[in-house]
């Protein structure tokens, strides 16, 4: 196993970069470039786990990328790590894809990118919030997910728990209550965790993933906020896929994954221009470090098969 998330790359440059998005927000990425790039390439833009930052597994993606001739930028989604927005940890579907298009537009101004050639590469429930661009904006010309979790079809599951939930601890903060967090990774280790918490865990709460971001309190990392949980509901990323999502698209899942089903249903309602990639004895979090398991040579066959 070569577990590898705090990868850096000794043969491609990177550096911090900033954007704003169509809300006026700025957001804080790292935008990576091919060893001795001498004309403009295809670009990707590398969308993190929901409740990650861009230094889990979205950097290993992008730079490993990088390596393979690609443009690539990670970045923090808004009210996440270092990109702007208020409550931070709010969640805010529309306003994460609302991201995704902020970065192709970046993208698209950088001279070495060839602009007609930008392509996406969701992680997780950034896969969710890929397929949710790649319905509405044309200008991504493919799309490819790894370890895809829809968080509407998630949130929906408890029926109106959640929305009340929410409304309640709405109330509460009119009146003056403290901002409270839900879901999210276990802070603490417990034997009583089920084994999803405690594959999370084994990324999130370990030098193996761990990462909080500066100014942020550990304890409330991978944690959205209660008062707005219940925006989830109202998210359809894998809806009306076969209309809306007409460009190629690969999907790579865990055979072991519990999050498997994802991939399966978004494979399964796309278009003609899909393919669903079983990776053996990998569950959901192998996806987001094991280089041994990731298939990045298949990335960039389907990438650069696409983006030309």
């Amino acid at each position: 196993m070569s577990q590898d998330n705090f990868y850096h790359s000794q043969i491609i440059s990177g550096q911090a970069v900033s954007f704003k998005d169509y809300f006026g927000l700025m957001l804080a990425g790292n935008l990576y470039l091919p060893e001795k790039q001498t004309e403009k390439a295809p670009a990707l833009v590398i969308a993190h786990p929901y409740g990650a930052v861009k230094e889990q597994a979205s950097n290993l993606y992008a730079q490993k990328l990088a390596e393979k001739g690609f443009v690539t930028l990670s970045f923090d989604l808004p009210f996440w790590g270092e990109s702007e927005g208020l409550p931070r940890n709010a969640v805010s579907p529309d306003t994460y894809v609302e991201s995704i298009s902020a970065a192709i537009d970046f993208l698209s101004q950088q001279k070495g990118v060839r602009a007609d050639n930008i392509g996406l590469m969701g992680i997780c429930a950034g896969g969710g919030f890929s397929l949710a661009a790649a319905k509405i904006d044309s200008r991504i010309k493919a799309i490819a997910t790894a370890s895809l979790v829809d968080l509407g079809t998630a949130a929906r599951q408890g029926g109106k728990a959640e929305a009340e939930a929410t409304s309640t601890q709405r109330i509460a903060e009119l009146f003056g209550a403290a901002f409270a967090y839900t879901s999210g990774t276990a802070d603490f280790w417990s034997d009583d965790l089920d084994d999803m918490a405690k594959e999370f865990y084994s990324f999130y709460r370990t030098p193996r993933g761990e990462f909080t971001p500066k100014g942020v309190s550990k304890l409330s990392t991978t944690h959205p906020l209660q008062s707005s949980a219940s925006k989830f509901m109202n998210f359809y990323p894998l809806s009306d896929l076969t209309r809306l999502l007409t460009i190629p698209a690969l999907f790579i899942a865990g055979e072991n994954a519990f999050s498997r089903f994802f991939s399966e249903m978004a494979n399964t309602n796309s278009g003609e221009k899909q393919e669903l990639l079983l990776i053996p004895n990998c569950n959901h979090i192998d996806l987001y470090d094991d280089t041994d398991k990731i298939p990045f040579d298949k990335l960039e066959e389907f990438f650069k098969e696409n983006l030309k």
